[in-house]
């Protein structure tokens, strides 16, 4: 289960994300305050046509701010006119009629600022908005012509700008069609590519609307030279290592989208913005400036979480974004956690667990693609399975060949003494793990497209009382689908799966061998409870596991959302998983949405459960389970 962090940032963004989770900042009444009742009415009409209407009503939207004075009220009423107008354009209905009256009087009555004084003392004073769409008008005709009102000779077809004859004949979709002319040439690089007019007739004789684009495809460009502004403790010279424009090349704005996210994967920036010259150069080429925003370099945070079935934690770390001017990161990090009750394998073991680690990160440490990471920790570990008192180390450099694929090779050392049903033992684990990422989703809290896919290939030298040759595998794919345009619902869905091979059981140690169940795995069961046992009934871990979940993440507002799920699993005593053991889960969800990403309940209630298991599981954190 990940835990909930929040980082307290020295710009106030802690004080700004409790904001956002517990309430509002006080808001101060109005004088003269009209309290007001709006009736939206649009009699025949589809509910998402309604629903849009209504949404471009200030008066309903703001109907729980009430204005200041009676000309407050009709000032609000008169802009709903435009308001309402425009949701009615956006939808292909241009030929409708808007009529708003407040207690009884039309907007343009002479006696209406009379009328809403002596509807006050009654009670909330009466608004009424009636709304009648008319017909749905289609494309009729779309043209591309240049300033001299010539057929462009390069132009992009009507399909890829969305629009084509016959079509509903939305606003919004005239307005994305013009960016999508723009952004046609500029692939082609004509920089300074432009819709400099458009003409929308709308016919009302055969309820067309006929459009045409006048286009400034400008002369195609290559860039010219690129400078840096905005670095003060970075080096500008990091920043000009890690830009993807090259001076010469034909002008592409994918290079300028590949520049902002290869500097953005960097703590140390908060922003980075891009200008292109508004001119060419002497030399007839495009100058570009990278301008980045630097963030605090110091910060410091805590985090918790809490499961019935995992443990709770609290941690607490300071960390630094930019230690010696390359964007390198360090952090301190210490946790203490509570089993809940002592070690079944060890039995009048101490609950209290902690960890204190440190990580370091130095980005380009062999070229600018090439990033040092590396962590030791000292910690104390408690689980139902074993008691480990350990010393590690893990670094390595991670390759990042594109924004979202990654190849790691490292060195993963721990020296440990460990308490499990078997007794005591002391192990040295060498290992050379390779680790593979890749990740086109579109937010790391909250996905709602694209797929994560790991994997971790680890061959040992030495293995604890296994010594040297095993080999261990583990991946994991998981999957993202939003099923609307406003990403109301999501379908999310992961499978993991690992085998360790070349060794006995329990010649393993016991922290390296696999567990299923609690909140990272198998939600509903008790943490690693779903996993291979001796004849006393021990957890003693397995060599291999097999894990997959499903989620319908469902927007029921825009904060409050639920999550209906279903996880299957175990861990299996042979190298490879067996599909006899597996347990299932399923549960229900609730998301409250922030700022700073979903905050997460979930309760889950085991399907095939053994006669020890608690019956549910309940877990909170910050983020989505997966």
């Amino acid at each position: 289960m990940a835990g909930s962090t929040v980082t307290y940032a020295q710009d106030g963004g802690f004080l700004n994300g409790i904001r956002s989770l517990f309430g509002k900042e006080k808001v101060e009444p109005v004088a003269d305050a009209v309290p007001y009742k709006p009736t939206v009415n649009v009699p025949d009409a589809a509910r998402s046509l309604r629903k849009a209407i209504t949404a471009a009503s200030n008066l309903y939207s703001m109907r729980k701010s009430p204005p200041s004075g009676a000309a407050g009220l009709l000032r609000r009423a008169r802009a709903d006119i435009d308001q309402i107008t425009g949701a009615l354009y956006s939808n292909g209905y241009y030929a409708g009629s808007i009529r708003i009256t407040i207690a009884g009087r039309a907007l343009d009555a002479p006696d209406i600022l009379q009328a809403i004084e002596a509807a006050r003392p009654a009670g909330p004073v009466p608004v009424e908005i009636d709304v009648t769409t008319g017909p749905l008008f289609h494309f009729g005709s779309i043209t591309l012509v240049d300033e001299r009102n010539r057929p462009l000779p390069m132009a992009p077809t009507l399909r890829q700008l969305g629009i084509e004859p016959g079509g509903e004949a939305k606003s919004s979709a005239i307005l994305d069609a013009e960016s999508h002319i723009t952004d046609f040439y500029r692939d082609k690089g004509h920089a300074f590519a432009k819709v400099v007019d458009k003409d929308v007739v709308a016919d009302h004789a055969t309820n067309l609307v006929n459009v045409t684009y006048v286009v400034n495809a400008g002369p195609a460009v290559a860039f010219g030279p690129v400078t840096v502004s905005g670095a003060e403790k970075v080096r500008p010279s990091f920043v000009q290592e890690r830009v993807r424009i090259i001076p010469g090349e034909m002008f592409s704005p994918q290079r300028l989208a590949d520049t902002r996210k290869s500097l953005l994967r960097y703590e140390a920036f908060s922003g980075v913005r891009i200008r292109e010259g508004d001119k060419l150069d002497a030399d007839g080429r495009l100058p570009v400036d990278v301008e980045v925003t630097e963030r605090k370099p110091r910060y410091v945070g805590f985090g918790a979480k809490y499961s019935s079935t995992d443990g709770s934690s609290i941690n607490a770390f300071w960390g630094h974004r930019n230690l010696f001017g390359g964007a390198e990161t360090l952090r301190l990090d210490g946790q203490v956690s509570w089993f809940g009750g002592s070690s079944s394998a060890v039995p009048d073991s101490n609950p209290l667990g902690y960890r204190f680690a440190a990580t370091f990160g130095k980005p380009g440490i062999l070229t600018p693609i090439d990033d040092l990471v590396a962590q030791a920790a000292v910690l104390r570990e408690v689980t139902d399975a074993y008691v480990r008192e350990a010393v590690t180390f893990t670094g390595g450099v991670r390759r990042n060949y594109s924004d979202q694929f990654s190849v790691q090779i490292g060195l993963d050392l721990e020296q440990s003494h460990v308490q499990d049903s078997s007794g005591s033992r002391d192990d040295t684990i060498v290992g050379v793990p390779i680790d593979i990422a890749y990740d086109t989703t579109d937010n790391p809290l909250d996905p709602s497209k694209g797929i994560r896919a790991a994997g971790t290939f680890e061959p040992f030298a030495y293995l604890g009382q296994a010594s040297a040759g095993p080999m261990m595998f583990k991946g994991s794919l998981s999957s993202y689908k939003a099923l609307d345009e406003d990403k109301r619902y999501i379908l999310a869905g992961r499978i993991s799966a690992g085998t360790i091979f070349g060794a006995d059981l329990l010649d393993v140690p016991p922290q390296r061998r696999f567990y299923v169940g609690g909140g990272g795995s198998l939600r509903g069961y008790d943490y690693q409870s779903a996993s291979p046992r001796n004849a006393q009934g021990d957890i003693i871990g397995g060599l291999s596991y097999l894990t997959a979940s499903a989620e319908a993440r469902i927007k029921v507002t825009d904060t409050i959302g639920i999550v209906p799920f279903f996880d299957m699993g175990a861990a299996s005593e042979g190298s490879v998983p067996d599909l006899g053991d597996l347990k299932y889960s399923a549960g229900l969800g609730l998301r409250y949405y922030t700022g700073i990403g979903p905050v997460r309940l979930d309760v889950a209630i085991p399907l095939n459960p053994e006669p020890d298991d608690k019956g549910y599981g309940i877990y909170i954190s910050l983020g989505q389970s997966f």
